[in-house]
């Protein structure tokens, strides 16, 4: 039996869900959402910053992937080594899947970008509920949180060509978890490592949030560098303090393991 303490995000997150629901319209795609600031074409690559900047992306995601293959025995919890690797396989797939939306930005491309984000979030709540509140409850959420995430964005996909596009299910399947995460690392103790680098991960994720809010004028500023190519290097940045979290548990792990 699951101790009621521990179902307390549970709840919060269902109520926020329906509240949102309740009090917001139908969002549709903004076409501006298209027009990116940087827009210049290097070595024959179509927006080449944009596409070029998901590659820390992709070394993250692979460098992830292998430290959790070979090692997950001593820095998994038990029964989470799946949610680190949905976690880690999904930075992966974000980055090619952003590289392919932006070489061409439409709706259509879009659909492959959102996608493997979704599954990136999914694995990233699952660990954090797992390392956080409860390893059974990490693990019973992965596939519906994956489930739920991939609908959201077949769901927009779908209004969008009919006519009457809605991001509502989308921005909830993004934001809801990365706003419970403070909540639950302010609640609860890890069960395992360090607190610290999670909250990193959550520093980086609102700078590469604000970085995509500024695009337009931080490249007006200097003509350098645009404000989203700098989002996805802060994405990185937010998926490699994840990698360190569990890399630095080598240092303390002293062979206990949760069940």
């Amino acid at each position: 039996m699951i101790p009621s303490r521990n179902l307390v995000i549970p709840v919060v997150a269902a109520a926020a869900l329906v509240a949102f629901f309740l009090l917001s319209s139908p969002i549709p795609q903004d076409p501006a959402y298209h027009q990116f600031a940087d827009a210049r074409t290097l070595l024959g690559v179509s927006n080449f910053w944009n596409v070029m900047s998901n590659l820390p992306l992709m070394v993250i995601g692979l460098w992830g992937t292998l430290i959790v293959f070979r090692h997950h025995d001593i820095l998994c919890l038990p029964g989470l080594e799946l949610a680190y690797i949905v976690f880690f396989t999904g930075i992966i797939l974000t980055a090619c899947g952003s590289a392919y939306y932006h070489l061409n930005p439409a709706n259509d491309p879009l659909v492959w970008d959102r996608l493997p984000m979704t599954i990136g979030f999914a694995g990233l709540f699952s660990l954090i509920l797992g390392e956080f509140v409860s390893p059974r409850i990490g693990r019973t959420v992965l596939i519906p949180l994956l489930l739920i995430g991939i609908a959201s964005v077949e769901y927009w996909a779908y209004t969008e060509t009919n006519g009457h596009g809605d991001l509502r299910p989308y921005v909830v399947v993004q934001f809801l978890p990365m706003m419970l995460v403070p909540a639950i690392l302010l609640t609860y103790k890890p069960a395992i490592g360090s607190t610290k680098y999670f909250w990193y991960m959550l520093l980086f994720y609102v700078l590469a949030k604000l970085f995509e809010f500024i695009d337009g004028q931080l490249y007006a500023a200097g003509g350098i560098i645009s404000g989203h190519s700098l989002k996805h290097v802060f994405a990185a940045m937010a998926s490699a303090a994840v990698l360190f979290a569990l890399i630095k548990r080598r240092q303390v792990f002293d062979g206990d393991r949760v069940s």
